[in-house]
């Protein structure tokens, strides 16, 4: 994030160049920083959405004409930089806030640390489960108890068998039927998984929320607010250890890891899981990650502009996604480009 202001890296290069030159379009920016447009097209897009920089109407007249001369579309958009000193405030903040939610989870996560190798002294809101049948039956348990949402992270290693992964199918639809809501983060890789994946695909039909991340730290069950688990790998021995969470300043902790984490992901949709695409979708895939308009995208590849809304619309809805970056994280997530 501080890299913004560190005049050798892209986003510092680009915010700089804008603090003595406001109002520029992209493709000037491009040239006067030595970067690619498609670099610089995706760096502005990560500034704007930090507040840094802010998209502006082009200045009229000889902006327009300097444009044209240059082969830019004079009516792209120009970008301003917000305030210096307004940007060094908003970063301080960030820091405060992320270095107090770090020792409050730091906190909690070392009194777990401590009590998981029974190096401290009881505490009464965790048990240790490492009966591989119970933290079977915990699981089940965790899932028939709920009565509003199940928030999960899964991650490998998967262990579980094609006849364990069906039984889970039958509990959850009959959970979701009930009115339990179940939002799941997966691990980047289950897509590729060949129980997993297919597991994973037809819950979210079934109506599942999903999300994936690259790397999520743990894996976790929650259910309501009454107990959460996390699944460790055992030290001594093959097999999990499950950790039994009651509600507590812990309990907490490990909520709110759930939902940053949540934030983070990208959403998966139901259709398109696992599937491949064409060429031409392919081609505006790729041309959306590079920030590209829908004009231009027509212009590109010789297609109607309503060829391309529709299309692009049609895409979002596969991949799930509300925004083109996160269409084009998921499509690269799951090979398409």
């Amino acid at each position: 994030m501080h890299d913004v202001l560190d005049p050798d890296s892209d986003r510092g290069r680009v915010y700089h160049y804008l603090v003595g030159h406001p109002r520029e379009p992209a493709g000037r920016l491009a040239a006067r920083c030595g970067l690619g447009e498609t670099v610089v097209r995706a760096v502005l897009k990560e500034l704007a959405a930090e507040e840094f920089v802010v998209a502006t109407d082009p200045e009229p007249g000889a902006r327009a004409a300097g444009a044209t001369a240059a082969g830019e579309d004079p009516r792209e958009d120009a970008w301003e930089a917000l305030p210096p000193a307004q940007v060094v405030e908003a970063l301080l903040q960030r820091d405060a806030a992320l270095r107090s939610a770090l020792r409050r989870t730091g906190t909690e996560l070392e009194q777990l640390y401590r009590f998981a190798r029974k190096d401290a002294g009881h505490y009464g809101a965790l048990e240790v489960v490492e009966d591989a049948a119970r933290v079977l039956a915990i699981s089940r348990q965790l899932q028939q108890a709920a009565r509003h949402q199940l928030r999960v992270i899964d991650m490998p290693p998967y262990s579980g068998t094609a006849g364990h992964y069906l039984e889970q199918e039958v509990l959850q639809r009959e959970r979701m039927a009930a009115g339990v809501v179940y939002r799941t983060i997966y691990h980047g890789t289950a897509f590729d998984d060949p129980v997993a994946g297919p597991n994973m695909a037809r819950m979210i039909a079934a109506g599942e929320q999903a999300r994936t991340l690259d790397d999520p730290p743990l894996k976790l069950a929650i259910g309501d607010d009454e107990l959460a688990v996390v699944t460790l790998a055992a030290d001594a021995r093959p097999g999990v250890v499950s950790l039994l969470i009651r509600p507590s300043s812990l309990f907490r902790a490990l909520s709110n890891v759930f939902e940053s984490l949540w934030r983070l992901a990208v959403p998966v949709s139901a259709d398109g899981t696992g599937t491949q695409i064409d060429e031409r979708d392919r081609q505006i895939l790729t041309l959306m990650a590079s920030g590209a308009t829908d004009d231009a995208i027509a212009r590109r590849l010789g297609l109607g502009r309503r060829t391309v809304v529709r299309r692009v619309s049609a895409l979002l809805a596969r991949l799930g996604a509300t925004t083109r970056f996160q269409a084009g994280v998921q499509a690269a997530r799951r090979g398409w480009l």
